[in-house]
């Protein structure tokens, strides 16, 4: 499956932003989606993730209750919603896709290039 993200960009913080992970494959409704992130210097980290389904999400404890992940298949697309931006939000987002449900990157098989993600304080 072929992810592509989209939506970054700079914003203020206590801002917003919508990031896309679309896929042109016909499989995508079948994969689980995460969201990670890594910013300069540090190590890649987990963000979100959603089941195939919709039906379960799960965040890191630095994002819950300011992002939402959803998706809606019939458009092969995953959003991440993020409100209440931070400077320490300031990252590379990527998505990705697994046949296994949970926050650990090395479930995930298939990855997308990522999007610049830029918060001033």
């Amino acid at each position: 499956v072929q992810l592509q993200a989209s939506g970054g960009g700079l914003v203020q913080a206590g801002g917003s932003l919508r990031l896309s992970c679309a896929s042109s494959g016909r499989s995508f409704s079948t994969y689980h989606i995460g969201w990670f992130r890594q910013a300069p210097g540090k190590e890649r980290e987990f963000v979100a993730a959603i089941r195939w389904s919709g039906s379960r999400t799960v965040y890191a404890a630095s994002v819950k209750g300011r992002f939402t992940i959803s998706r809606d298949n019939a458009k092969n697309t995953v959003w991440l919603q993020m409100n209440d931006l931070k400077p320490d939000d300031t990252a590379v987002y990527h998505c990705a896709a697994s046949i296994t449900y949970g926050s650990e990157a090395v479930y995930y098989g298939f990855w997308g290039q990522g999007t610049l993600v830029t918060v001033s304080s």
